[in-house]
C-alpha cells in the first residue's frame, strides 16, 4: 500500500507509537541500537516496561526482534512461581501477550495500528525453569483492517515446549487523528525515547 505524505509524518521519533511502511520501525531502530550489549538489550526492557508497567511483573530479557520474529525470555525467580514451584502459567501467559504484540510493532506499516482482541492458550508441561517465547507474524498484505492470529511457542531450558499460543490482533488503518495524538505524545516524552505504539 502506498501511503501519502498528509497520512504518515516523514520523521518519527515516537518509536512506540508508529511505525513506518517505507523506513526501519523506530522500535526496532531502537533494538538494533541497543542489542548488542547485555546492558543496551536490559535498557531496551526496561523503556518497554517503563510504558507498559505490568510486564515489568515478569523481567523480560529480550533475545531476538526483527520483523516477522520476536523472542523473550524469563527467569524463573520466586516472583513467577506458583505453589507448586514452577513458573505460573499466567507469567507465561503475559510473555506470550508481549512478545506477540512486539512482533506486531514491528512488522505492521506504520499506517496501521493493533490492539489485542483476544488470546487461546494450551499449557502442556510444567515449566520448571526459565522460559523463552518465540511468536512469528507471517503476514505480508497490510491493506484491510482485521483480526491476525500470532502463534507463540514457549519452551524451556532442555528446549521442550511447555506453552502453545495464539493471540489474535485487530490491525486497522491509523486515522489523521491517531497520528496527531501520537506525534503530540512523542514531543511530550521528547529525549526519553520511552513511548507507546497507540494501540487503541
Amino acid at each position: 500500500m502506498t501511503d501519502s505524505p498528509s497520512a504518515v509524518p516523514a520523521a518519527q521519533i515516537d518509536w512506540l507509537t508508529t511505525t513506518s511502511a517505507t523506513a526501519v520501525a523506530p522500535v526496532l531502530q531502537q533494538w538494533q541500537r541497543r542489542a548488542g550489549s547485555r546492558f543496551g538489550r536490559w535498557l531496551f526492557a526496561r523503556a518497554v516496561c517503563r510504558r507498559a508497567p505490568y510486564f515489568a511483573t515478569i523481567a523480560p530479557r529480550f533475545l531476538e526482534l526483527a520483523p516477522a520474529l520476536c523472542r523473550i525470555a524469563i527467569p524463573k525467580r520466586r516472583a513467577v512461581e506458583n505453589h507448586l514451584g514452577t513458573v505460573h502459567a499466567l507469567a507465561i501467559g503475559n510473555l506470550c501477550e508481549l512478545a506477540a504484540g512486539m512482533v506486531t510493532e514491528v512488522t505492521i506499516p506504520q499506517s496501521m495500528r493493533w490492539i489485542p482482541r483476544g488470546m487461546t492458550i494450551e499449557y502442556l508441561r510444567k515449566a520448571d525453569s526459565d522460559v523463552t517465547a518465540t511468536a512469528r507474524l507471517d503476514k505480508n498484505e497490510w491493506r484491510d483492517p482485521g483480526n491476525v492470529g500470532v502463534p507463540v511457542t514457549v519452551v524451556d531450558a532442555n528446549g521442550e515446549e511447555v506453552v502453545r499460543a495464539v493471540i489474535t490482533m485487530y490491525v486497522s488503518p491509523r486515522n489523521a487523528t491517531g497520528l496527531r495524538q501520537g506525534r503530540g505524545r512523542a514531543r511530550g516524552a521528547a529525549g526519553t525515547g520511552e513511548t507507546k505504539r497507540d494501540a487503541a
